[in-house]
């Protein structure tokens, strides 16, 4: 990061930002990505361009988005949240449906799905691909975009071996973070069109994101990506030895452990030690 090539991000750009820009919109089969400080600053500014001020963005009851990220979608984007229920540990493709409102002129418009996967707030649960296609193809039966809030879609892809670009396929937007299992002290990036990305850029102006000599945090996660994304497999097997050293110690348990193995067990592992097991059908 010390040795980091640098530029202006902000007035022509950063060369070692540019590279991981480049290099994630490739990893993810998406036309360019943008660097952030955040992955929060990153949903918040796809919500921005994807949905429109007085309707309702339908996003999973325990979704990052609508717990941690302070109402943003709210007080930055003038939507409101319209929850989806899940029958299981995180919503489908059958309760999204659900959820749906029939098109009223007493009822707000929806303009928006987001989906988060891995789940952090259902303790590591993976989507797998054929229901992410599922919940995509609803969305698009009623017209609507969709942003994947993929911080840490990096375990997802190797827990299951589905390819990055499969699963962001499914999205309009994709966000991934490089300090969810990848080590970097700070950054994440957000996927998507030529189109969708310039419109981006003037968002996280907005909103504050727009970094200078940003190649310095920018190294940080290339390094990540270099060195650590390879060995996250040991990640889920460490993750999958403390999940069986605590799981019934002194009433303790791990989330989904027992009730999501279907074929078999594919080890997930989250930061701050929480572990679930992900569902393949």
């Amino acid at each position: 990061m010390a040795d980091a090539e640098v530029g202006d991000d902000v007035l022509d750009g950063d060369p070692t930002v540019r590279r991981l820009e480049e290099r994630v919109a490739s990893m993810l089969g998406k036309e360019r990505a943008l660097f952030f400080p955040t992955g929060t600053m990153a949903n918040q500014t796809a919500i921005w361009l994807l949905s429109r001020p007085g309707t309702e963005i339908l996003v999973d009851t325990n979704a990052h988005i609508v717990h941690t990220e302070y109402a943003g979608t709210a007080a930055l984007s003038g939507v409101q949240v319209r929850l989806v229920p899940a029958h299981g540990a995180v919503m489908d493709a059958v309760s999204l449906r659900q959820t749906m409102r029939p098109a009223s002129r007493h009822s707000p418009a929806a303009s928006l799905v987001c989906i988060e996967n891995t789940h952090n707030g259902a303790g590591g649960k993976v989507t797998p691909l054929n229901e992410l296609r599922a919940l995509h193809d609803v969305a698009r039966e009623f017209e609507l975009p969709v942003h994947l809030d993929g911080a840490r879609l990096w375990n997802a892809s190797v827990a299951t071996g589905t390819p990055l670009p499969e699963f962001a396929a499914c999205a309009d937007t994709v966000m991934v973070s490089f300090s969810k299992g990848l080590g970097a002290p700070v950054g994440a990036a957000l996927a998507g069109s030529h189109e969708s990305m310039e419109r981006s850029w003037t968002i996280r102006r907005r909103f504050g994101g727009g970094m200078r000599q940003s190649g310095i945090l920018a190294a940080g996660a290339l390094h990540g990506l270099d060195f650590h994304l390879e060995r996250m497999p040991h990640d889920h097997a460490r993750a999958r030895r403390l999940a069986d050293s605590v799981d019934g110690i002194a009433g303790a348990r791990v989330p989904d452990r027992h009730v999501l193995v279907v074929d078999r067990d594919v080890e997930v592992g989250l930061d701050r030690g929480r572990v679930g097991t992900a569902r393949l059908d």
